[in-house]
This record gives structure tokens, sequence and C-alpha cells, in this order.
């Protein structure tokens, strides 16, 4: 069985994004960092060089039952990638009408600048996010 690359790390989430190179890509990856725990009452946890996750999941696919956070995000370069909130396998969320500037892809959701999404549409659909999800 084949083991995923994209796991827990214990390195450091505040070291992480205090070194993204961009400032607004820095600011956007603490500003969701903090939201997400928020609503999650989750601790951040590392997960590969680059994926800062929430909870803990399990998935199941083609190589097997994998453990996976629950929501999660990277402050890419080109777009702040948020995990777990639009699934690309499913209708969209309607939420996502509401949020502002954005696109989506299989399982991401891509916000070129955090300050123009909508605050509070972006918190509930992290919170359907979370509490649709089983996880520990």
């Amino acid at each position: 069985m084949a083991t995923i690359a994209t796991r827990p790390t214990g390195e450091d989430v505040t070291a992480f994004l205090d070194a993204v190179p961009d400032e607004r890509r820095r600011a956007d990856g603490h500003a969701l960092c903090s939201l997400i725990a928020r609503v999650t009452d989750a601790e951040p946890t590392m997960w590969g060089p680059s994926i800062v996750g929430f909870g803990t999941t399990t998935y199941t696919n083609t190589t097997g039952t994998h453990e996976w956070f629950v929501v999660g995000f990277s402050p890419r370069k080109n777009a702040v990638t948020i995990y777990g909130i639009h699934n690309g396998y499913e209708a969209p969320d309607p939420l996502l009408d509401e949020l502002g500037p954005h696109t989506t892809g299989k399982g991401c959701l891509y916000l070129k600048k955090l300050a123009d999404a909508d605050p509070a549409v972006l918190e509930q659909l992290v919170r359907n996010a979370w509490e649709s999800a089983e996880h520990s």
C-alpha cells in the first residue's frame, strides 16, 4: 500500500507562516490560521512542508485509507489555497456565491486576496466543513 507524502510533520506553524516571503500572503496566512483555529477550536498542525491543517479524519482512495486534515490552507505564491471547504466531486456550497472573488479546483478553494472575501461567509464555510466531517 502506498504511503502519502503529506503527513503531519511537527514543524512550527508560526515559524512557517512568519517565513512566507510575500507580506500580504504572510498576513493572510496568519489571519486565516486564527480564523480556522477559532472556528474549529483545534490546534494548527503542519502537514508536509507547506500546508497548515486542523483536526484529522480518514479518507479512502485507490491507494488505501489515509489520515488527513479536516480543514487546511497554504499561503501559496499566486493565492491562498484552502482545503476542505470545497469538494469538486459534489455540488458546490451555495455560500460560495456570496464569498467574493475566488476560484475552485477539485478539492480546494483559491483566494487571491483574503481581504476581498466576505469574512462572515468564509467563517460559515469553515464551520460547515468542520461540522460535516468526522474528525478527531
